[in-house]
């Protein structure tokens, strides 16, 4: 097996874009293509989950490669809900690392609100079980507050503990100007002040407003490469060195123990493997945090801390820029955003970001391994990757 380098990175605003999708796809691949000094390429990979159902739009990766001049490259769409990014990566590392290919973009991209709230919650509630879950009217905040209040009751994770989550990574994106946020938050002004409810009322107690990532719009590319490539080209050599991929019930409620996220475990422990990496040397962590406690569970379940421990961390600050293991500093999905078909790629631009030490006042010293966890569904299917800079 060939090794593979990331050698172009891209991404657009994660914001309310108007742009159609397939051009907001296209923007962050002309971006990572330039990134990397490459005009053909021998593969496409394009991650999306609404482009059919929300965009009226189908053959996305198709229109990708024709709107690029991309012709006559191989293309396919990847569909796997919120970890299509992470999935679509795994797919190009695979087209790389066999031999298949040399050169590979792997994009991203969703425009999520051309509908309204309503519809949006509607069509990542098609993630859930169609006849054990759907049908009941439950959607993925519900599911979030089922998993959150198991947890401060086994855990002890308390609704500041959430709220603290909220406020360093959405004030984190406010070093990221590609992030949808741009709004400083405090624990005084969202969680203890009279004004409290008014300004953070709860969307599925006992998540409130800003215990949730925003609906986005967005795009992000990667170009990977061979080996010989990524020397050709000159750029930093970033290398994905770890990937592991593992599904769990599709129905909650079947999981022997609701607060274990075994697919997450088991996707980072076989990167982790991959990678002859354990997660204490990990320097710089993505953890999909579509809602803040996703962040302290998975950061127990890859292995950063010990189960129901995480909050403690959190509270030590070692989740922090300049802590432990620093978590989600460019904002995460609650700060930059989540268009879900374009956020597992958007996780790994931040790492490789880090790695190249280009993150500004963001940036996490001395970062040489990075870490991703795209979640989907609702932990019935992830994708973790690890990445390391070589000198």
């Amino acid at each position: 097996m060939r090794d593979v380098y990331v050698a172009g990175i891209g991404i657009t605003t994660f914001t309310r874009l108007e742009y159609p999708l397939s051009e907001i796809a296209s923007y962050a691949s002309m971006m990572a293509l330039k990134d990397a000094g490459v005009t053909e390429v021998d593969q496409v990979y394009v991650a999306n989950m609404g482009a059919a159902r929300v965009n009226h739009q189908t053959a996305l990766a198709s229109a990708v490669v024709d709107s690029l001049s991309l012709t006559p490259a191989g293309a396919a769409a990847i569909e796997n809900g919120p970890a299509s990014g992470g999935s679509a990566i795994k797919a190009g590392f695979q087209a790389v690392a066999s031999g298949m290919d040399d050169v590979v973009l792997v994009a991203g991209a969703e425009r999520m609100r051309e509908v309204n709230n309503l519809e949006a919650t509607d069509f990542v509630a098609t993630l859930t079980h169609p006849i054990a879950e759907y049908i009941y009217g439950v959607t993925l905040p519900a599911h979030a507050a089922m998993f959150t209040r198991l947890y401060m009751d086994k855990y002890g994770v308390t609704e500041r503990h959430l709220a603290m989550v909220g406020v360093k990574n959405q004030n984190a994106a406010l070093n990221n100007v590609w992030a949808h946020l741009q709004q400083e938050i405090t624990l005084e002004g969202i969680l203890d002040s009279p004004e409290a409810m008014t300004n953070n009322p709860y969307v599925a107690e006992p998540l409130r407003f800003f215990d949730a990532c925003p609906v986005s719009d967005g795009g992000a590319a990667l170009v990977l490469v061979s080996e010989e490539k990524a020397k050709e080209l000159g750029r930093p050599l970033i290398r994905i060195t770890g990937v592991g991929q593992a599904t769990d019930t599709h129905a909650v409620h079947e999981r022997s123990e609701p607060t274990d996220l075994m697919a997450v475990r088991k996707a980072a422990g076989d990167a982790f493997a991959m990678a002859g990496l354990t997660p204490q040397d990990v320097d710089v962590a993505e953890l999909h945090d579509a809602f803040t406690i996703l962040e302290i569970a998975e950061s127990e379940e890859v292995g950063f801390f010990p189960k129901g421990e995480g909050h403690i961390a959190l509270e030590k600050g070692e989740t922090a820029l300049g802590g432990k293991i620093p978590i989600n500093v460019g904002g995460g999905l609650k700060g930059r955003g989540h268009p879900v078909g374009a956020t597992g790629i958007a996780q790994a631009w931040e790492i490789v970001t880090q790695l190249r030490g280009d993150g500004g006042a963001r940036q996490v010293q001395d970062a040489k391994i990075g870490f991703t966890c795209n979640f989907g569904g609702f932990g019935n299917n992830v994708v973790c990757l690890t990445f390391e800079r070589e000198d």
